[in-house]
């Protein structure tokens, strides 16, 4: 009989370098993780992998100077706006720079009350106070600070990230707009920065008649001077690695995740499913802010990862069908039932409430709570029987 459901451990491992073997190193970090705590790895055993270890491992960085030398190839080098960036100093303020060193005049148009991932400038509450329509007002930095004032510190941060960003570039000018044609006012050459509405904020200002316009996704999908590069994201996904230079998103991740999935059968016997996670789908409560500023939470995994949980509302059959029912006979009563569960449960009542998410979607948020993001040393993540359920012998 089990007494314990779903278990996510944290695996130390050592500090990861450009050219270490990545798949190696996890696989014997695992095996001695497992024999030195206690327990067994097991078929459908989860292993997450950090995406940044994967980026590090293959020396997947790209250089201020770098990404301006693709941006301004791209963009012409002349005057130049970016729309919908993120506000965040390790995701974004590095980008500004290389951006800004790109051309001889940079208008910079910022989204409010906040940005894509709930980074606020000022409050809804503000706006709503100003009598401001967010979606038809727009404003350049001027009318903005007449509005709305000099506050705009962000709470948790302590960063004002409108002199911040003005900061990173004496051809800098901050413009303030949730219309994505608004920046044409300023110039016809734009990089749209958002991340998950990127492909419609492009089809927009396309339509509304900029000359070149390009999304993160589309910098840095090739080696600049032997820079680094992803052919699928480009830019989105990076983070600051030192003043000078970014860690990009990795690449040829699937060949990664087959490879490791294989070496550990051929050391443990089982078949264990590997997936690379970078930020969890979640938001934080009290901030407002949406962890999730990488394009996607996984950006490959085994096969077995694939698909939604097929999952009944226990709690739904204990008020309703099983409400009779107590004790061992209400537990046999449930396990029964589990058992016999149609396998695509879409549109059920007996599955609302339950969460309709990818797996990996899911997993990945779980192996980014439990590794955080700091000093823990755990760039591995091992879940354990989540794909087990109440009626599992």
């Amino acid at each position: 009989m089990r007494y314990t459901g779903v278990t996510s451990r944290g695996i130390i491992m050592p500090i990861f370098k450009e050219g270490d073997d990545l798949v190696s190193l996890i696989r014997d970090g695992l095996l001695k993780a497992a024999e030195k705590e206690g327990f067994a790895l097991q078929d459908r055993d989860v292993v997450g992998v950090t995406e940044a270890v994967v980026a590090r491992t293959q020396g997947n960085y790209a250089t201020v100077r770098q990404i301006a030398k693709d941006v301004s190839q791209k963009l012409g080098g002349e005057d130049m706006g970016i729309i919908f960036p993120i506000l965040s100093r390790n995701r974004f303020a590095i980008m500004l720079r290389a951006l800004s060193m790109s051309c001889k005049k940079l208008y910079v148009q910022l989204s409010y009350p906040s940005d894509e991932v709930g980074n606020h400038l000022i409050s809804l509450d503000e706006v709503d106070g100003k009598k401001v329509n967010p979606y038809s007002d727009s404003f350049d930095e001027k009318g903005f600070r007449e509005v709305f004032g000099f506050d705009t510190v962000h709470p948790f941060t302590g960063v004002d990230y409108i002199e911040y960003y003005k900061s990173l570039g004496k051809n800098i000018e901050i413009v303030f707009s949730n219309d994505p044609c608004y920046i044409l006012k300023y110039t016809k050459n734009v990089i749209n920065c958002d991340i998950h509405t990127r492909k419609r904020t492009k089809r927009i200002l396309q339509a509304g008649g900029a000359a070149r316009v390009y999304s993160l996704d589309d910098i840095m999908t090739a080696s600049v001077d032997g820079s680094g590069y992803n052919e699928k994201y480009g830019l989105l996904g990076a983070n600051k690695a030192t003043e000078e230079k970014v860690k990009l998103f990795p690449r040829d991740c699937q060949s990664f995740v087959d490879r490791l999935q294989k070496e550990l059968a051929k050391a443990t016997g089982k078949k264990l499913e590997v997936m690379i996670y970078g930020d969890g789908g979640f938001k934080d409560p009290v901030g407002g802010i949406w962890e999730l500023a990488d394009p996607v939470v996984s950006p490959a995994y085994t096969e077995g990862l694939k698909g939604t949980p097929n999952e009944l509302k226990m709690k739904y059959f204990a008020d309703n069908d099983l409400k009779d029912l107590s004790g061992q006979e209400l537990s046999k009563a449930m396990k029964e039932k589990i058992k016999a569960k149609d396998s695509n449960l879409v549109g059920d009542m007996t599955s609302q409430g339950t969460t309709p998410r990818q797996l990996t979607d899911l997993l990945g948020s779980l192996c980014d709570l439990t590794s955080g993001s700091g000093d823990r040393g755990t760039p591995v993540v091992l879940i354990q029987n989540y794909f087990t359920n109440y009626a599992t012998e």
